[in-house]
């Protein structure tokens, strides 16, 4: 991405994004995945999400549905289309792709017990709107 086009956002969207992410179950592998092409549901599941390097431990369709859920919410995933509709895909938005440049090289960091607290209020609390 040429850096005079790119979107600067909002420093309280960044945090709230990196929070998210730090929390997530997933790694590094999938969002540099998602950079290129759509990953379905189903490679972040069980142990074909763990063997991929997806994810930190074998999860089940409903929980990695709703981490994924939640990364959309943040903005920093979006659900992938095709002529039909809405698909079981998923893609990194361009806020998305800044965080796996960023930690491309480190990986995505362990969270805080802080960020694990802030990340369980705004996620299933909603606070503050």
């Amino acid at each position: 991405m040429n850096p005079s086009t790119a979107v600067v956002y909002p420093p309280k969207t960044c945090d709230r994004a990196a929070r998210a992410l730090r929390c997530s179950p997933f790694t590094i592998a999938l969002l540099l995945a998602m950079e290129t092409a759509g990953i379905p549901l189903q490679a972040l599941t069980g142990q074909g999400g763990l063997d991929q390097g997806y994810t930190r431990k074998p999860l089940l369709e409903v929980w990695a549905e709703s981490e994924m859920l939640w990364l959309i919410q943040v903005g920093l995933v979006r659900r992938e289309v095709d002529g039909q509709g809405i698909t079981d895909s998923f893609r990194l938005t361009p806020l998305g792709r800044q965080f796996s440049q960023d930690w491309q090289g480190q990986g995505i960091p362990e969270p805080r017990w802080g960020d694990r607290l802030l990340n369980f209020l705004q996620r299933w609390l909603r606070w503050p709107r």
